[in-house]
């Protein structure tokens, strides 16, 4: 009996131990995610636009000091102050999507550095190598720890997804893709994607054509949000995957309409006509067809002729006309 006791003691021992151990390792939750969830999408929207997620934020006039370095991308002002504005939607810079085109500029991307430390991460954006790289005057501690770890821990590499001629997704699954736009971006988006009108590049375009001309941008905010829509559903909050949201960004591409597509057109049905011209079709209308060429040549000839003799005949009046 007392084995059967010291046995079941033991063993509860060892429970607790083990609960104990999972709750200090767990992160604590607040408002229902995790505070490393947090940390990275809102460092995600900070490095979408962080003047609308810093409050009562203060974007220097002009340019950013570094944006001299590069002369492709003709934006000036407050977006040059954007992180993503240098480094790309897909993260990679000049070696990504934004390697050519108007929106090239030439700086590097970040993905590299998810496998430097916060520490290290937390120094570039202090400016510790480029001192006009130096944030920490526009942005509090807080900001740059949720930029860092947003950086170190929830940047995706999707170019290996994404076909980067037609800005396609690869392949997806549509049944999947559609059940999750159903289920949470069709109450606001509309079944087929119009409802929402987003400005892209001075237009106002619906989601199918954003999905089109920028998936990486799609991919981006339909995982963290964006600032500019709080109430919007953040992927990595209702558990979507990685694959889950580029299912959703395959069926939007797919099934929406994005005001790009190739029409088709039918080509206008030939009417044959009769010929009613062209060579002789028997003897005597050859004859005839014959003396007619020769009739209007031997006409104009002697139209010709008239006028050649008038002109001559006139000369010789004028001629007779001055010697007498």
């Amino acid at each position: 009996m007392r084995k059967v006791i010291t046995l079941s003691s033991s063993l509860m021992v060892i429970i607790l131990l083990i609960v104990a151990i999972v709750a200090v390792e767990s992160p604590v939750f607040a408002r229902e995610r995790s505070q490393n969830t947090e940390a990275i999408s809102r460092g995600a929207q900070l490095y979408d636009d962080w003047s609308k997620v810093v409050m009562n934020a203060v974007v220097p006039e002009g340019n950013h000091p570094l944006w001299s370095q590069q002369q492709t991308n003709t934006r000036s002002g407050e977006d040059t102050w954007k992180c993503v504005t240098c480094h790309g939607w897909d993260y990679q810079g000049k070696d990504g999507a934004l390697k050519s085109g108007a929106n090239a500029t030439g700086f590097p991307g970040i993905l590299a550095k998810s496998t430097s430390s916060l520490t290290e991460i937390t120094a570039i954006l202090k400016g510790a190598n480029e001192p006009k790289h130096d944030f920490s005057k526009l942005l509090s501690d807080q900001d740059i720890s949720d930029l860092a770890a947003f950086i170190k821990d929830g940047l995706i590499d999707d170019n290996i997804y994404i076909d980067m001629v037609s800005r396609k997704v690869i392949s997806g699954d549509l049944t999947n893709g559609k059940s999750k736009y159903d289920s949470v971006c069709a109450s606001c988006h509309g079944n087929d994607g119009t409802a929402l009108k987003f400005r892209y590049e001075g237009t106002d375009v619906s989601l199918g054509t954003l999905a089109i001309q920028d998936p990486w941008r799609f991919l981006h905010r339909t995982r963290f949000g964006t600032a500019r829509a709080p109430e919007m559903p953040i992927g990595v909050n209702i558990d979507w995957t990685p694959q889950d949201g580029r299912d959703v960004l395959y069926f939007v591409q797919s099934k929406l309409p994005s005001g790009l597509e190739v029409k088709e057109t039918t080509p206008d049905e030939i009417v044959p006509v009769e010929n009613k011209g062209g060579p002789a079709k028997n003897i005597l209308t050859g004859i005839l067809t014959a003396f007619g060429a020769m009739g209007v040549s031997l006409g104009f000839a002697v139209i010709l002729g008239a006028v050649l003799i008038g002109v001559i005949l006139l000369f010789v009046w004028l001629i007779r006309n001055q010697k007498s």
